[in-house]
């Protein structure tokens, strides 16, 4: 039994209450409000530029693109410009449709055996379920940052005005539901469950895979609370958050829920997080060489720049050092 999302689960619980007890008993505000969001945006920053300078220096000896079409040759020959890239734009578009549109999870195929006439068949079947619960989360995630930012900026800039009203469209209860959220913590719970119901997967997730999903439904199920049951002092909270972002922190007077600073604790803890787990597929994608190299190795020679330089011996030279040995045994030469 895969009992790891149990571990990730009671270390949330328990990291949530650490947070909460902090503030409502000890009145750890500056702690949980101040010090760990800086910590968190240090280890951030320091982590993930650690990660893509490392990647970066990572030495790519052969042209390794991962392709599922036909490669660039023969005139005659249909190329597949996106699955298999032969110049510096085919790679931008196929790294645009993954980036944006998760185009190889959406070709995710499952395959299996079935018994058909006394005997095991295989089969491939097309599952895009997995991408679809993929692009809602991460574009809902995507809404819910950008939406954040009004927090963190006066004036609002008109982008983040427009998208809150667009995403707040479906007017349900006062204040308005903001439908990321909802998405968002949706989409999280069924990918939280598919790792725990799915053998397969549950057979190879560990805990590092549940840590993130439970702090990103944590991060999105304090957040709903705080709008639509546990009232905040939104006045309150853009004043602490004015103060970090401008650098000159403090904690408001007015009474700002200890559950807000379970919901930070949460961002911070993710935050901190991103750079030493699989999240970080977020920089990683631009600099794998899977994806953002051509598949043009009939047409260009791909010489590793990090070669060692070997000094050759040509057929030429072979030969005229041992000529006259390769006459005698009767051997062709090109030169007489």
């Amino acid at each position: 039994m895969n009992a790891a999302y149990l571990y990730s689960l009671i270390a949330v619980v328990l990291l949530g209450l650490l947070a909460y007890a902090g503030v409502a008993v000890a009145g750890l505000e500056g702690l949980f409000g101040i010090f760990i969001p800086y910590v968190a945006l240090i280890v951030f920053v320091a982590g993930f530029a650690n990660r893509i300078i490392g990647w970066g220096k990572t030495p790519v000896p052969f042209r390794i693109p991962t392709t599922s079409g036909q490669q660039k040759s023969l005139p005659w020959v249909k190329h597949d410009k996106f699955d298999s890239p032969y110049n510096t734009i085919g790679v931008i578009g196929r790294m645009a449709l993954e980036i944006l549109l998760f185009r190889s999870l959406f070709k995710n195929s499952r395959v299996g055996f079935s018994d058909a006439g006394g005997y095991q068949k295989i089969y491939y079947k097309w599952v895009v379920w997995l991408w679809l619960f993929a692009i809602l989360f991460h574009y809902a995630f995507l809404v819910t940052i950008v939406r954040h930012l009004r927090f963190f900026a006066e004036p609002v800039p008109f982008f983040v005005e427009m998208l809150a009203k667009v995403d707040g469209m479906m007017q349900v209860g006062a204040p308005g539901m903001y439908l990321s959220g909802v998405v968002l913590l949706g989409m999280a719970m069924l990918l939280l469950v598919r790792r725990i119901v799915l053998p397969k997967v549950k057979y190879i997730s560990m805990a590092a895979d549940y840590f993130p999903l439970l702090l990103i439904i944590g991060i999105a199920a304090t957040g709903i609370l705080m709008r639509h049951f546990a009232k905040v002092d939104v006045a309150a909270v853009k004043e602490l958050t004015m103060g970090l972002a401008t650098f000159r922190p403090a904690i408001p007077e007015g009474d700002i829920s200890a559950l807000f600073y379970v919901h930070m604790f949460f961002v911070s803890l993710l935050v901190a997080y991103i750079p030493f787990s699989k999240l970080m597929h977020m920089g990683g994608v631009f600099l794998s060489p899977t994806r953002n190299l051509p598949n043009n190795s009939r047409a260009v020679r791909h010489v590793n720049p990090w070669n060692y330089p070997v000094k050759t011996h040509t057929y030429e030279e072979y030969e005229d050092d041992f000529r006259e040995k390769m006459k005698e045994a009767g051997l062709p030469v090109e030169k007489e």
